[in-house]
Order: structure tokens, then sequence, then C-alpha cells
């Protein structure tokens, strides 16, 4: 994997973990957000990945305002689909991978089993439309790899875990968490082990890279509020107890057979690695 890498929305929780993981192995690396770059400007993009002729770019940047999304789907889409196309074409110049960040949201969440790469899409929300259209983009890239994550948390931004202690910092004594939602909750640091270990064994396609196991955001709750060791009563509610704008998946477990056939590992377990982050932060 000799070469700098590059990436995108370097300032995100993600894009902090790739890049502290790419110092940990000392691999040359390069990040950029939108002080400095704004990937839905063609030329500022091409000028940079040109000239720095980069291996890889890692693509993390996105609009994940998943609500927002729907009221500003056009600027959504210019983000998560246009400048991902902006950044296939100039990987093309010079030969470079693009890793694209993809999500669980491409799915209706109709099933009642996990979602494997082959499983069919259909976004329910603008966020995953836009999300869906950026691995559309990505895909122009002869060399592309498109992860598809979830419920992502990881230091230096806002995160379902962090809201969770917020709120228990904050003197709340119960709070009400929907449980009626199943996903896999995912460590940032984790998917950037995976991340560059799948670059490393140079891969292409679509890979499903989540934690293993999975919950709801309830679970996910009493899981953190079980590892602060606090007395927090958390209540289960029903998502048409709290309606939101978009339209969230019911059931988006991703099937990660693929990625442990690759690696031949999983990555670790939800529980453990939400322990590590609470330690860590």
């Amino acid at each position: 994997m000799a070469g700098r890498i590059l990436i995108t929305g370097a300032h995100g929780q993600l894009g902090r973990a790739v890049a502290a993981a790419c110092q940990d192995r000392q691999l040359e690396h390069e990040g950029r957000d939108i002080d400095t770059l704004d990937i839905c400007k063609q030329h500022d993009v091409e000028e940079w990945v040109v000239n720095a002729r980069p291996t890889t770019v890692v693509n993390c940047a996105a609009f994940t305002a998943v609500d927002d999304c729907e009221t500003h789907e056009e600027q959504a889409l210019a983000v998560n689909a246009t400048a991902v196309g902006h950044l296939a074409a100039a990987c093309e110049k010079v030969s470079a991978g693009l890793v694209q960040i993809s999500t669980d949201y491409v799915f209706a969440g109709d099933e009642n089993r996990p979602y494997t790469e082959d499983s069919p899409v259909a976004p329910r929300s603008a966020y995953g439309r836009t999300k869906l259209s950026g691995e559309e983009q990505a895909r122009k890239a002869e060399n592309h790899l498109v992860l598809r994550t979830a419920w992502l948390y990881g230091h230096g931004s806002r995160n379902f875990v962090e809201a969770i202690r917020n709120q228990i910092e904050g003197g709340a004594e119960s709070l009400k968490v929907v449980a009626d939602q199943h996903g896999c909750p995912t460590f940032c640091d984790d998917l950037a082990d995976a991340l560059l270990d799948l670059i490393a064994a140079g891969v292409h396609g679509t890979i499903h890279t989540v934690n293993a196991g999975h919950t709801t955001w309830h679970g996910f709750a009493v899981e953190i509020v079980n590892l602060l060791g606090v007395h927090v009563d958390v209540r289960p509610v029903t998502t048409a107890e709290f309606p939101r704008p978009a339209t969230r998946p019911p059931y988006s477990v991703l099937d990660t057979s693929r990625l442990e056939s690759i690696l031949g590992r999983s990555m670790p377990p939800w529980e453990e690695a939400l322990a590590r982050y609470l330690v860590r932060s």
C-alpha cells in the first residue's frame, strides 16, 4: 500500500479515525475538509488529486443530517453523489483507487434477515437516495471500493453515544429510546482499520463493514448506560411515538460474510467496541 492516501471530510469522526489509522501504520496521507477543499467544485478536486498523485482517495465527506436531507435533497445530492463523480473522474486521471463510504439506508429495511451486498436496494429517504447515487458515481472509477456501514460513532463529533451521555450528564433520570429499529452500531476506529486492510488487500467492489452483532437503538442506549455505570431508566418506545421527517429503515442489519472471507476475521463485537470508545473518550 505504498504511496499517498488522500482523505476528504478529514475533520469528521470517520476522517479523523482514518487519518489516525494511517498515522499508526506510518502511511503517507493528507486530509482536506470544507475549509480547504469543496468537493462539489470539480476543478478544485481535479487539481488536488492530480497534483498529489495518490494511490487511493478515501471519501469521508458527506451530507449526513438525515432529516435535513428531506428538505435539502438537491444540496445533499450535490455532496453525496455529484461530488463523488468528481472524485471518481479525478482518480481515473491518475489511476488511483476510490473508497466511497455508503450506508445501510440504501435498503428499505422491510426484511427480517441481514442484507448482503447483493440484496435489492430501495432507499426510503432522501439521505438513502443520495447515498445510493453516490455509490453509482463511485463505480465510475475502475478501481473503486464502496463500503456500506451503519450507526457510526467516533471521536471528535456529535453522535448517538455522546447524545445519550450528554442527557445523563444533564441530569436526566430516564430516557426514551426507539426500540423497533434494528442495526449495527459501528466504531469509526474499527471501520478505519478494516478500510485500510481492504485497501492493502487490493479489494474492489462493494463490502459491508460494520461491527459484529446487532441491536436496537434502545439496546444500544442500555449498553451505554451500563458501561457508564449510572442508574438511568431507559424506556423503550416505538418509531411512531417519535415521528421524524425522514423514514428510518426498521431493520437494516448488514451481513458481513464477504468482509470476513476477505480479511479472515470479522470486525470486533459492537459491545466491545463501545467499551473501548468510552474508555478513551
